[in-house]
């Protein structure tokens, strides 16, 4: 199943999700109009507020609430994707220019603060208590993996496991949030919520784990950015990483000194090195055990259509294209 055919079995909710998010991005303030909806319109999948969704129907929430926690989980994400574009001086998101790009940097940042404290402002209004903890430990997380992944930039020695500690913290963390609110709002046991965390944390992992693999993989038409991002930034992602522990002593000194200065001076000779030690491979088969995991979680969670959308979810996850 596609990712449209997914987002079919909550179609209506996710219709009610983007009215939620276009009345509360409304502001005195015009940059902030202009800029909150220029990013939340700029072709994004709201993969995490389907999660939501699907989880809350999956296990049979019959409330409102769903609707809202969906919206704030869409604004947290895109406050991270501000941030993240100014941090890593990026010039092209989801096929477009990024908004720091055209508003300047200043106003990015200013405008991620405003989308998270306007969260924030929804999470007390739902007035869940275990919800508002769950979401305030998940920006915290965030921010630290942003840290972490900031630490480990122009890094050779990053080892596999700082690099999924750091993708567990910056991109899991709020799949997990997603995956695991629709058991606190429908009033489920602490072992169903817990199967629905561990749901949305492997989840997370293996679409992380694809998307570093795409920056290889992919021509920025398809993507929505340019091949070789990350090591222009000098992140070591799992590619490098695999090939640095796999190639022969040319191709782990190319690699780490790609990764130590950035750029893209020797892409192509670094894209024959990835290809010739099976990174992409490796990166795959790690995704798809991780996708696996995801599945194996929702053992716990009665059958419905709901339940199936997020198996194929995970299926997507760790064979998507872009």
């Amino acid at each position: 199943m596609d990712y449209e055919a997914i987002k079919a079995q909550v179609l209506d909710d996710l219709r009610a999700v983007d009215r939620e998010i276009e009345t509360r991005l409304q502001s005195d303030v015009a940059l902030i109009n202009q800029m909150g909806s220029y990013i939340i319109h700029s072709g994004g999948k709201r993969l995490r507020p389907v999660i939501l969704l699907l989880g809350s129907g999956a296990l049979g929430y019959e409330g409102a609430a769903h609707i809202k926690l969906a919206a704030i989980i869409e604004f947290i994400h895109t406050a991270t994707l501000l941030h993240d574009d100014v941090v890593d001086a990026s010039e092209m998101r989801r096929g477009h220019t990024t908004a720091n790009t055209i508003w300047g940097n200043e106003a990015s940042v200013l405008v991620g603060d405003f989308l998270y404290s306007r969260a924030f402002e929804m999470m007390v209004e739902v007035g869940n208590l275990r919800v508002m903890e769950i979401l305030a430990h998940t920006t915290n997380t965030i921010a630290k993996g942003e840290v972490m992944q900031l630490l480990n930039c122009h890094d050779p020695d990053t080892t596999e496991e700082r690099y999924i500690e750091v993708i567990r913290d910056k991109t899991a963390q709020l799949f997990q949030a997603a995956a695991q609110i629709p058991a606190i709002l429908s009033n489920q046991s602490g072992r169903i919520e817990s199967a629905m965390a561990t749901y949305g944390m492997h989840l997370g992992t293996a679409f992380q784990l694809i998307d570093d693999a795409l920056d290889y993989g992919q021509n920025n038409r398809d993507l929505g950015k340019n091949i070789g991002d990350d090591l222009a930034e000098g992140k070591p992602t799992l590619p490098l990483i695999y090939a640095l522990r796999q190639g022969n002593s040319q191709q782990r000194e190319l690699v780490r000194h790609a990764i130590t200065e950035g750029g893209l001076a020797q892409i192509d000779a670094v894209m024959d090195a990835i290809e010739s030690t099976g990174s992409i491979t490796y990166t795959a088969r790690r995704a798809e055990d991780e996708a696996t995991l995801a599945a194996a979680a929702l053992v716990a969670i009665p059958d419905s259509p709901y339940k199936q959308a997020l198996l194929d979810l995970a299926h997507f996850s760790a064979h998507r294209h872009y």
